[in-house]
């Protein structure tokens, strides 16, 4: 059997696009629908509560569009909404966290993991105690960087600005090396992760001045490839792939500025997803 209903991706704003690209690599038959809550952005500084009326008025709108599955493609909201997000819908819903910490536990050498999210992110320990359930003996070292999702969804991903903030956001996984290029001990943190886990889906849209700052030395993980794959697992063993003779349409929606929203998706995806419609959310009853 085939679905040809399109897949429904949510963020708080732009950052889940970097999880829709990996989507449209892996399945590429695959329609979809991208809504970015870019109005409200960023969720990482809001209440739980807020966080998780929000999300249920996002996935409110995929479902009126009939999606066949739904990727929560924003941390925060995987963090704090998503047992309550999948109770509320019939359609197959997956988040970020679990595919993140599964390819974090797996790259790390010295069992030590860094993990770099937003407030609500941090505050609920859904990374930490992810990563502890694929391995009990890897360290987890949480950090909140709130500065870095507002300057994505501002556009801002290169500059001398962009270097300073990731450098502050970054300060308690870097340490000073001696002439002969080993590290002086102690960090803030007490040790030098081996693994920087990106556990919101804006940070790689920075990846460029985030690998600058970290270091070669540091595997930098973020969790759309593993995401894309556990979704393409979902399909194939619900028998909800779209069928290979049929061409896929891709609808983006933004809450916010369409101009700027467009911005970011060229950077990602060039020409091919130009087109961007406005959306109005209502209230979740």
């Amino acid at each position: 059997m085939t679905d040809p209903r399109p897949i429904g991706l949510f963020d708080s704003g732009v950052g889940g696009l970097t999880v829709l690209r990996e989507v449209v690599r892996r399945l590429p038959h695959e329609s979809t629908v991208y809504l970015g809550d870019n109005g409200r952005a960023p969720y990482g500084t809001r209440s739980d509560a807020e966080v998780r009326q929000f999300s249920a008025e996002c996935l409110d709108e995929l479902a009126r569009r009939d999606v066949k599955a739904i990727v929560v493609a924003c941390n925060t909201s995987t963090s704090v909404a998503l047992p309550e997000l999948r109770r509320r819908y019939d359609v197959p819903i997956i988040g970020v966290v679990r595919p993140g910490a599964t390819a974090a536990a797996l790259a790390t050498r010295t069992r030590r993991v860094g993990v770099i999210a937003t407030p609500a992110t941090i505050r609920s320990h859904a990374y930490f105690q992810a990563i502890k359930d694929e391995n009990p003996f890897v360290e987890v070292y949480e950090h909140a960087t709130p500065e870095l999702v507002p300057l994505v969804e501002a556009g801002k991903l290169r500059g001398s600005e962009v270097d300073a903030a990731v450098r502050r956001a970054l300060a308690p996984f870097l340490g000073n090396r001696t002439a002969d290029g080993e590290w002086i001990f102690p960090l803030p943190f007490g040790a030098r992760v081996d693994t920087l886990l990106l556990a919101c889906t804006h940070y790689p849209l920075l990846a460029e001045p985030i690998r600058a700052a970290i270091g070669e030395d540091v595997a930098v993980i973020d969790s759309a490839s593993a995401t894309a794959s556990v979704l393409a697992e979902l399909l194939a063993v619900n028998e909800l792939l779209a069928p290979t003779d049929g061409s896929a349409v891709h609808v983006q929606l933004t809450t916010g500025d369409v101009a700027r929203f467009r911005a970011t998706a060229e950077l990602l995806f060039g020409a091919e997803f130009t087109a961007v419609e406005p959306v109005v959310i209502p209230e979740a009853a």
